[in-house]
């Protein structure tokens, strides 16, 4: 067994090589990862969802393998013969859902990161670097979130923020059993390579086509899409086993993200701008009523949603400044990118 915060890779940049595999490469992080594991000139190898969309991946060289995480005899197969493993995939989910949504996220999240943690220790992967959310880190108001924050079970989370909290305590036991392995928590992604696309590229879509007619004010913590690529790639290289490390870009309000998509999109902002209690309480009444009978259904502005922005929380990225040596960039940049790949991906149409 390592000893307590050793590192396998002893902080070398270059590691062993071989292949690297990457799980939900197709979702907004790990097109972005991939994308930069390929630069670096990384051998990369994928786990993918039979059936699913995957024009993220459309004309990369990449091999592809195909399984869900539940299945413990795929995830060992794409395991096998890696050297090191990026683990994005998670199923997210902004709703509570019934109960059958909550174990298909318990199944996904938990199981299938223990799934992969066991079956990297099998075959020896030199270092996993899991993913982590915001939303499985501790909160207090007033207070930047940081990595030492405890995580307080009782306030109302949503199934997806619990279980990304379970999915600490597997990265946990993994180290505390041998694995090197390291968390990478992430905020809200917004930059290039979004097919989903995700609830913030849903939100630019809407503003560039003029389909957004009114927000609400508060503000979140943000993480360009570069930025959280970069923090990975860091995590792998430099991070300490059992370690957690938030890597985000910048707080924003809603109104100065407003003022961002104004700027890139060249439309006014909507006219709207509803107080956080009357979206509260409209949340709230569609939740127990319209949403109760179609509980898994999709929707913008949930309970949650609404008040995740209320809070407005921010993140302390410091300890992986020091650690990594992480930079953060510019979330102007990171909307300016995604607008831009939208247009040329034809999602956008520009204004005229």
């Amino acid at each position: 067994m390592l000893p307590s915060g050793l590192d396998a890779t002893k902080n070398d940049p270059n590691m062993n090589s071989g292949k690297v595999l990457v799980t939900g490469a197709t979702g907004h992080l790990g097109a972005n990862l991939v994308r930069r594991l390929l630069a670096d000139g990384e051998e990369i190898r994928v786990l993918m969802r039979q059936g699913r969309d995957n024009g993220a991946l459309a004309g990369l060289d990449v091999e592809r393998t195909y399984g869900d995480l539940r299945d413990c005899e795929a995830v060992d197969a794409a395991v096998r013969g890696c050297f090191r493993v990026y683990h994005c995939a998670a199923l997210v989910s902004t709703i509570d859902g019934n109960a059958a949504h909550k174990r298909e996220v318990f199944d996904t999240n938990v199981l299938g990161t223990r799934y992969i943690l066991q079956a990297a220790a099998r075959h020896a992967v030199d270092k996993v670097v899991v993913s982590g959310s915001l939303s499985a880190t501790g909160y207090e108001p007033d207070l930047p979130s940081h990595e030492g924050m405890p995580f307080y079970p009782f306030d109302r989370h949503l199934p997806y923020g619990f279980t990304k909290h379970l999915v600490e305590h597997e990265a946990l036991r993994a180290h505390a059993d041998g694995l090197n392995v390291v968390v990478a928590t992430s905020c809200a992604i917004v930059g290039p390579h979004d097919y989903a696309p995700s609830r913030m590229g849903r939100v630019l879509i809407d503003y560039a086509h003029g389909r957004l007619k009114a927000y609400i004010p508060g503000g979140f913590e943000f993480v360009s899409a570069r930025d959280i690529a970069e923090g990975h790639v860091l995590a792998m290289r430099k991070g300490r086993s059992g370690q957690k490390y938030i890597i985000s870009t910048v707080y924003s309000s809603v109104d100065d993200l407003m003022s961002l998509y104004g700027q890139v999109t060249g439309r006014p902002p909507p006219r709207l701008r509803l107080p956080a209690p009357v979206m509260a309480a409209l949340a709230e009444v569609t939740d127990k009523t319209w949403f109760r009978i179609f509980p898994n259904s999709p929707r913008r502005f949930t309970p949650a949603a609404v008040r995740l922005l209320s809070m407005r929380r921010r993140a302390d990225h410091e300890k992986a400044k020091q650690e990594l040596g992480y930079r953060p960039t510019s979330l102007a940049d990171a909307i300016q990118e995604a607008y831009e790949d939208f247009v040329r991906r034809g999602v956008i149409t520009p204004a005229k």
